[in-house]
């Protein structure tokens, strides 16, 4: 059974950093795109960020791209959200999404393609 444990979230202030980690209890975490969503209130659950399976390739929604990095570390079964320059907009719960196999195109962005998610983790902006 695969579980995803989120964590790091919290409280800063507008400009500040965050870094969210991910832990994977999966056999083989290596074969598994991971992707980060996130959700704020009163509205849906939106793309963040993905990374395939080997870490080579990133993609990141508009909003973010240039202050977010994702990665991973195979060795550790952990997926990563490194967010800098944080924006009031940013506040949401930040989820851990992973799907067996090669995750690509415009598949990459939504949240039917992913079959494991985790419960979250709350990050909050304030200006």
């Amino acid at each position: 059974q695969v579980q995803l444990v989120e964590s790091g979230g919290g409280l800063v202030q507008a400009g500040g950093s965050l870094r969210l980690s991910c832990a994977a209890s999966i056999h083989t975490f290596s074969a598994y795109a991971m992707a980060w969503f996130r959700q704020a209130p009163g509205k849906e659950r939106e793309f963040v960020a993905h990374i395939t399976r080997s870490g080579g390739i990133t993609n990141y929604a508009d909003s973010v791209k240039g202050r977010f990095t994702i990665s991973r570390d195979n060795a550790k079964n952990t997926v990563y959200l490194q967010m800098n320059s944080l924006r009031p907009e940013d506040t949401a719960v930040y989820y851990c999404a992973a799907r067996l196999g090669i995750v690509q195109g415009t598949s990459t962005y939504g949240t039917t393609t992913y079959n494991y998610w985790g419960q979250g983790t709350q990050v909050t902006v304030s200006s």
